[in-house]
């Protein structure tokens, strides 16, 4: 990994919104490694580090990252940043439904790995003389449950506490957490879930409309508004932030 006077590390970089934020986050000039099981194919060049791991593997996956992040700690950049934006929508169905292995890997990817990396994080970066941040991408459903999708409401939920947890453990000046609801993106996982059947997901038909009225928003746009918005400005730590509402310059 090159380093420049800024390093970002980003989960999910095989596509969607985590391969959007660290394609802007390169063109912006910083160095960044992005963690996922398969490679990118619109990422590369000397700023990049592709760390191939599996979230589901919490120990292994960040180890890996925590040796990215020590090879960019040396010489000590100017900004540093951690964008937990991976996440699995399966297994979908209701409690008494779901099989033990299938919660377990849902929780690890959604809420133990970006616990795991954000302490890793914490640790590597602790010099007050870089500017560090930390975005915790979630979702609406962090607020609420819906009928078989409320496994993945509980990990979203879970990964709002982490945002506060780090704003009240790190209160010093240049540190910051946020939380980033990213609205209704056009990704994999929206494909995903309004192809499931009404007996998995009842709630299918708000997932189905979400597509057929037009709600879908470019990865790429989100990106653009995120990074200006909660990368290149100042944030309140501990604060959830809404796409929309970033979106329209609140």
């Amino acid at each position: 990994m090159s380093t420049s006077g800024n390093v970002a590390f980003v989960t999910g970089v095989s596509r969607g919104l985590g391969e959007a934020l660290a394609a802007r986050l390169l063109a912006a000039g910083w160095s960044v490694a992005g963690l996922s099981r398969s490679a990118p194919a619109t990422l590369a060049g000397p700023r990049f580090t592709w760390v191939e791991a599996d979230l589901g593997d919490v120990a292994m996956a960040t180890a890996a990252m925590l040796a990215a992040m020590r090879r960019a700690a040396t010489p000590m950049p100017a900004r540093a940043l951690l964008v937990n934006n991976a996440a699995m929508a399966e297994p979908v169905g209701r409690m008494g439904e779901l099989a033990v292995g299938a919660l377990a890997a849902s929780l690890a990817v959604n809420l133990v790995a970006p616990t795991a990396l954000a302490n890793a994080f914490c640790a590597t970066f602790a010099d007050a003389r870089i500017a560090r941040r930390v975005i915790n991408v979630t979702s609406g459903l962090a607020g609420r449950a819906i009928s078989g999708a409320s496994l993945y409401s509980i990990g979203k939920c879970g990964m709002e506490m982490l945002t506060r947890a780090l704003a009240i453990d790190h209160p010093e000046h240049g540190f910051a957490a946020v939380t980033l609801r990213p609205g209704i993106i056009d990704t994999a996982m929206q494909v995903f879930m309004r192809s499931r059947s009404s007996e998995e997901l009842p709630d299918v038909g708000m997932f189905r409309s979400f597509h057929d009225d037009g709600q879908l928003v470019a990865a790429d746009r989100v990106a653009e508004v995120t990074i200006a918005r909660l990368v290149d400005r100042d944030v309140e730590s501990g604060r959830t932030y809404n796409y929309a509402e970033l979106a329209a310059g609140t």
